[in-house]
């Protein structure tokens, strides 16, 4: 094994380790917080998912398109999201490189595919830090006060995702790797686009933990607050979490770094339910559209058969 390879494994333990410790140290509360929720408040919380997938499906799709490969959705959809699954394995290669194996069989250059898949992570971390800011600002500012640093980051990435700085990073990565150059240059329109759709995923997102903490005894927020909260307080913890880019899927770090956040209105055993929950539908939530974007590809791709089949032969003679 890498020394590498170590660190991630025990990098791994440790946010697991953590996690479990406060999991046995509130288990009444967390068992309490759990039998606050219904079913009808989970299934929503997955169809929120669900749309927020599909906006971060759209952000990586409108990147493409801006490079010059434009595809259709439902086979954007099946490079995306069976794609994305390899994020739950250690290591940070397997969801660009099963994204650039299945994106050449339709015809995108793996070069397309890799820029894409990278520019997607920046673009959604700035939109969620952003998102973070003034949703948590708006609805309960001592959130966001220990993670004010983070907030730095915004006019950094705006500055990285200017279109002409973005080429030219893009343009010496290649020529470092000794690759050929894009064919397109990324455009503004293009940039704005997807970043149009990170936001929209956002706002979804921010809705399935909305529900979730509806029922979870929140205090201090409700209605328009409590979805301008769960929003940012969602969106704050995952980009925490996609910082620990070295443990699979930011797994027990984002979990960690919510129930923090959540700390102004919920206990720590109830939030420690909230972040587990949250989990539990965001993986229900990957596996769906990852299964549903398989078998639909699958089936536009099937050849018709019957009466349509035999009839192009007698068109013929």
């Amino acid at each position: 094994m890498t020394v590498k390879g170590a660190v991630r494994i025990g990098f791994l333990a440790v946010a697991l380790g953590f996690g479990a410790w406060a999991v046995a140290r509130e288990w009444d509360s967390v068992v309490t917080g759990f039998s606050r929720l219904s079913w009808t408040s989970v299934l929503l919380s997955v169809v929120a998912v669900i749309a927020a997938l599909g906006g971060g499906m759209l952000t990586w799709r409108a990147l493409l398109a801006d490079l010059g490969s434009p595809l259709p959705v439902r086979q954007a959809a099946k490079v995306f999201f069976v794609g994305q699954l390899g994020k739950y394995i250690p290591g940070s290669v397997w969801p660009v490189l099963a994204q650039m194996e299945m994106g050449r069989d339709l015809g995108v250059p793996r070069s397309r595919s890799a820029a894409a898949f990278f520019l997607t992570m920046p673009i959604q971390m700035a939109g969620g830090l952003l998102v973070a800011a003034v949703t948590l600002l708006t609805a309960g500012p001592a959130a966001i006060g220990p993670y004010a640093w983070a907030l730095l980051l915004v006019p950094v990435l705006a500055v990285l995702l200017e279109p002409r700085v973005i080429n030219a990073v893009i343009g010496l990565g290649l020529r470092l790797l000794r690759r050929e150059p894009l064919e397109r240059a990324l455009t503004r329109r293009g940039m704005l686009g997807a970043l149009g759709w990170s936001l929209a995923g956002w706002a979804a997102y921010g809705l399935h933990l909305a529900v979730i903490l509806g029922q979870s005894g929140a205090t201090g927020v409700s209605g328009a607050r409590l979805v301008a909260f769960a929003t940012g307080a969602f969106a704050l913890s995952w980009c925490l979490g996609i910082m620990t880019f070295v443990v699979p899927a930011g797994a027990g770090v984002r979990e960690l770094a919510m129930v923090a956040v959540l700390s102004p209105v919920l206990p720590q055993g109830p939030a420690i339910a909230v972040a587990l929950t949250s989990r539990i539908v965001l993986v229900a939530g990957d596996l769906l559209c990852a299964g549903t974007a398989a078998l639909a590809a699958r089936s536009a791709a099937l050849p018709e058969a019957g009466p349509q089949s035999d009839k192009a032969p007698r068109n013929a003679l």
